[in-house]
């Protein structure tokens, strides 16, 4: 007999507000046991200093989280002049402290200059990466470092917000992959005085914003189940980017079978991928085959599918 899961049932996706001090699994499961949700994930890992957007996947939307990882992230940081610690941020030990030079904002522009556009970046030890199998981070709290490769992302724009003494505020439009404790280290070090950063906030994901998030108090505050899950964003809000196709339901049944559908997808070219719909309820995705038809390529499970 299959184990059955425990837990509702529940489908959508949480833009949470992740406080300052969880990790990101941390905070995944407290979501996950606040909704009562048998399958929980999130999109993409936030250090325990950061505070801010982290969207939560429960039931079906774990399928398409992949899509979230994909996208561009914007970051508010707080960089401190004069102080390099080992992890990068405010939470590390201390292993050097420089003079910091008397700075005009023009001069940590033209330094900014430098980062904006495609870089190099050398990930830090303290991070989830993997090095023969074990995290970067168990190595370095072991004492230990290992080479890593670096790695090219793009800086689409550091816009200085603020420049306070020996600190300054940055906000960061990046690529996926981009480590902005790094990004920190290395302006410090073209200042002349290193870096490292005391605060970050994850401003937006993809197509999500800081104005749609809700933290943990707002929500515990929620009476019941029914008012929690009005929280939720449906499931192919992570997939909203792709074109979509309405289905008929012989169509529908077809793909449920793992079989390809006969459809007329318009002009999408063979190998796009696109959102299928029934009577305007989202179904899952499809890939278009060089022969004009769809074939599965990630759908809602049966159940959830027949119930349309």
């Amino acid at each position: 007999m299959a184990r059955r899961r425990r837990g509702l049932p529940v489908n959508g996706v949480l833009l949470l507000d992740k406080p300052q001090g969880a990790s990101s699994n941390h905070a995944l499961q407290r979501a996950r046991r606040l909704f009562q949700a048998q399958k929980a994930g999130h999109t993409g890992t936030l250090d325990p200093m950061a505070t801010g957007l982290l969207p939560v996947c429960f039931g079906e939307a774990t399928k398409f989280s992949s899509f979230l990882l994909e996208a561009d992230k914007v970051y508010r940081t707080r960089v401190q002049l004069g102080v390099v610690t080992d992890t990068g941020d405010a939470e590390g030990e201390v292993v050097e402290r420089q003079a910091v030079p008397a700075l005009s904002e023009a001069d940590i522009e033209a330094v900014l200059a430098r980062f904006r556009g495609e870089i190099e970046q050398v990930p830090p030890m303290y991070s989830a990466l993997k090095h023969q199998g074990r995290k970067l981070y168990e190595l370095a709290r072991e004492g230990k470092t290992v080479e890593r490769a670096a790695r090219r992302v793009t800086v689409y724009d550091a816009r200085l917000l603020a420049h306070d003494g020996d600190a300054f505020t940055l906000e960061v439009r990046c690529s996926k992959g981009t480590y902005i404790r790094t990004l920190a280290e290395d302006i410090g070090r073209a200042l002349g005085c290193g870096a490292h950063i005391t605060a970050l906030r994850r401003l937006k994901t993809g197509p999500f914003d800081a104005s749609e998030m809700v933290a943990f108090d707002g929500l515990e505050a929620r009476p019941d189940q029914a008012d929690l899950e009005a929280r939720l964003l449906p499931v192919d809000v992570l997939v909203a980017h792709l074109p979509s196709l309405e289905l008929d339901v012989e169509a529908v049944t077809r793909l449920q079978h793992g079989q390809s559908a006969v459809v007329s997808p318009g002009a999408m070219a063979p190998g796009e991928t696109t959102r299928l719909y029934h009577d305007g309820t989202f179904v899952g995705l499809g890939v278009v085959r060089a022969t004009g038809e769809i074939a599965p390529r990630r759908l809602l499970s049966t159940a959830t599918a027949d119930s349309v």
